[in-house]
């Protein structure tokens, strides 16, 4: 049995930790070749002593030698930085790189890890939000796979196995409708972060629990499936599905559906992408059908939750527009969860945003990066100034 190299991009949050713990349970197939974390020097130090890398990157400088003094002696090579994120992507040695970085900086350390040939285990959705066809095009040019992690995009990745030969005609994203799936206007008006954190299913980080909860979670896997299995704005619906059992659907050209099913468990997408073309045994919890006697669908609200109608609204526009809602979205969340914005008030920044950033039609990453730039700067400005005006 052949080991695969697996290189860890964000190895302390959920898709990190819950990673480490699929490899920890398949030693005799995986190996850990780098680990890398933001800030928290305590859990990569933990993490890597067990796990014994080459390498470990700590992007935040400040922590370096917190890290560096904690692992001296160990033969394991710490780096801190951003430039050492894309950089140890590219060892020979690693096989296959899961880059579970939040929002926009999985960017660039994704694409040094297609351009020197790494298989990518995708979590980072963002990467494909904001420069879907200049990844994907990369991807192609240098024969690399991209291994959906999203249970969402997974679930259409399995589906479409052995179906190659076969147009889609369309694909359902099932979503779960979050913590307040049926509410109205006048109350999320009133939500606060303690509300938009208590998902009802699935365990995830603050940021994509919020997103999950003002349905922009949705938007954004709406546009990174466009990427993925090339398909046009028409051929793809969001379904609410409050069990979160069906984790999407692919219908054919011939009207025949196939889904694929499962509790709603991250390890599942994890190890399905690290494991690829083959699966493998594990002892993750089975479903049961008595436990689940109805299966129930609805139609998406994005009247209430326009966060999922301004994502359709940017993928029909196309260009940067995709780049400008993600960049806009990062910030508002992270004032959100820091209390100086409502939950509503976060869809009104990001439609100013999207009217205010100049467009561009073809960007460059250049482009993509200046226009990450300019709309994080943008929605700054409107935060503090809705904060002055309130106060």
């Amino acid at each position: 049995m052949t080991v695969k190299n697996i290189a860890i991009l964000g190895s302390s949050g959920s898709i990190g930790t819950q990673a480490l713990e699929v490899i920890r349970e398949n030693r005799d197939r995986f190996n850990v070749t780098v680990l890398t974390v933001q800030q928290n020097a305590a859990m990569l130090v933990n993490q890597a002593l067990e796990f014994m890398p080459e390498k470990v990157v700590i992007a935040d400088e400040n922590r370096y030698k917190e890290v560096h003094d904690a692992l001296a002696g160990t033969g394991i090579e710490v780096l801190a930085g951003e430039v050492a994120l894309a950089e140890v992507v590219t060892l020979g040695q690693v096989d296959i790189v899961l880059t579970a970085l939040v929002g926009f900086s999985g960017l660039k350390p994704t694409l040094a890890a297609i351009r020197a040939g790494k298989d990518i285990a995708l979590a980072n959705k963002e990467t494909l939000v904001v420069a879907g066809e200049l990844v994907m095009n990369l991807a192609r040019q240098h024969g690399v796979h991209i291994l959906p992690v999203d249970s969402e995009h997974s679930a259409i990745f399995q589906c479409l196995a052995g179906e190659e030969a076969n147009a889609i005609e369309k694909i359902y994203l099932t979503a779960s409708g979050g913590p307040f799936r049926g509410r109205d206007r006048a109350y999320l008006s009133g939500v606060s972060r303690e509300d938009a954190l208590r998902h009802p299913n699935w365990v995830m980080g603050a940021k994509i629990t919020v997103d999950s909860a003002s349905l922009m979670n949705k938007g954004l896997e709406v546009i990174e499936a466009k990427w993925l299995f090339g398909l046009d704005l028409p051929q793809i619906e969001v379904v609410v599905h409050p069990q979160s059992v069906i984790h999407s659907i692919v219908q054919f050209e011939d009207g025949s559906m196939k889904a694929q099913m499962g509790l709603p468990d991250m390890k599942l997408p994890i190890q399905y992408a690290l494991t690829h073309p083959g699966r493998t045994r594990n002892n993750f919890p089975r479903f049961d059908f008595m436990n689940y006697p109805t299966l129930t669908f609805e139609r998406a609200d994005t009247d209430t939750f326009r966060n999922l109608g301004l994502a359709f609204s940017a993928l029909k526009q196309g260009g940067n527009m995709p780049c400008v809602i993600n960049a806009a979205n990062e910030i508002v969340v992270a004032e959100f969860l820091n209390n100086r914005v409502g939950f509503l008030e976060m869809s009104d920044l990001i439609e100013t945003c999207m009217s205010s950033i100049a467009f561009v039609n073809n960007p460059s990453l250049e482009d993509y990066l200046e226009t990450d730039r300019e709309t994080r700067l943008l929605t700054r400005r409107l935060v503090t100034k809705s904060t002055i005006n309130l106060s």
